[in-house]
């Protein structure tokens, strides 16, 4: 008989446009261009050894990191994408300096939206799981300095986030406020079906993720972390086991469904990755917003990453995210309680 949810064919267009989806204003409608835009991508990832678009341009993007073949190419579809909607006013994107102003589309209702097309590119090369990331917020500001305040914006104002996984299968996961919803896309009806409805993480799961690599340039409560989940003890449910891919959707999709623990953490002693490598405003804040909606905790270690006030579109900072439980245990490290 298979799931009867599935069975029933329950689009990701009919999800968002029913009436006891509470979505406000246009906002179904951008989701569905969003996952549109998506389909074309996933279909590139899939082609990409064929077409082409494997390894890098030779060019940096303002982070200072390569820029892969399909990194450009994705970040023109979305971006043409959003400005076909009419209702995104603004864009803020990993492989733009700075944000792209469409002021045709700054209407009342308008929104901005932030992206990083293609997570974790590098794994592209290797045939690797990579991704798509993105957050919603509405347009605030008025006159001449409306965009620095838009794009600016606390976690907490986002009205929309979501990912899309290209893997063995291509998923859009979003969170709108209320719950958290994954659909697959089903190529022989070309269309995003809901398999996962109301997603829900366990409160403490049995899995870390974190780039060990990095051990020894970590501060020592994130070495003392670390050491606790790999350290066996049987009364605690201990080791947890490592589970790392590289790319953050991969990485979090695991996490959300099975629970445990996603870290990025700063590195000490100063340098451009003090601050972790992961980006605020289009790659921590969506998905601390998932994972807060989905009944998770989102933190620096020391904070809510919801509640930071952003500085810079492409401010950096330190993630420790996943199951309720295993995020706290992680700041307790943190805060001198462990």
């Amino acid at each position: 008989m298979g799931d009867p949810m599935i069975s029933k064919g329950v689009t990701l267009t009919r999800h968002l446009l029913d009436d006891r989806t509470p979505l406000e204003g246009d906002l179904g409608a951008l989701l569905i261009k969003i996952g549109a835009a998506s389909k074309l991508l996933s279909r590139e990832v899939n082609r990409a050894a064929l077409h082409g678009r494997l390894g890098y341009t030779g060019e940096v993007n303002v982070q200072g990191e390569q820029i892969a073949q399909l990194d450009l190419w994705s970040n023109e579809v979305f971006v043409d994408a959003l400005k076909e909607t009419g209702l995104v006013c603004t864009m803020v994107s990993e492989e733009m300096e700075a944000p792209l102003h469409v002021d045709r589309n700054c209407l009342p209702g308008s929104y901005v939206v932030c992206f990083d097309p293609v997570d974790g590119s590098s794994n592209i090369d290797i045939n690797g799981t990579v991704g798509t990331i993105f957050s919603v917020r509405h347009r605030r500001g008025h006159g001449r300095e409306h965009v620095a305040m838009d794009t600016l914006q606390k976690g907490t104002e986002q009205v929309a986030a979501g990912y899309v996984m290209y893997g063995p299968s291509t998923m859009f996961v979003y969170a709108a406020g209320h719950a958290v919803h994954g659909f697959t896309w089903d190529q022989t009806v070309d269309d995003y079906l809901l398999t996962h409805a109301d997603i829900r993480i366990p409160q403490r799961g049995k899995t870390y993720s974190v780039n060990c690599g990095n051990y020894h340039r970590w501060a020592e409560p994130t070495r003392q972390a670390v050491d606790y989940l790999s350290t066996p003890d049987k009364a605690t449910g201990r080791p947890y086991s490592l589970r790392y891919v590289g790319s953050m959707v991969a990485d979090m999709h695991r996490t959300l469904l099975g629970g445990g623990i996603f870290m990025y953490p700063g590195e000490a002693g100063g340098g451009k990755n003090a601050n972790g490598k992961l980006r605020l405003l289009y790659e921590v804040a969506p998905m601390a917003y998932i994972v807060e909606q989905a009944g998770g905790r989102a933190s620096t270690g020391v904070e809510r990453v919801l509640d930071i006030e952003p500085k810079e579109c492409h401010q950096r900072v330190p993630v420790v995210i996943g199951s309720t439980d295993d995020v706290a245990l992680v700041e307790e490290f943190y805060r001198g309680k462990r």
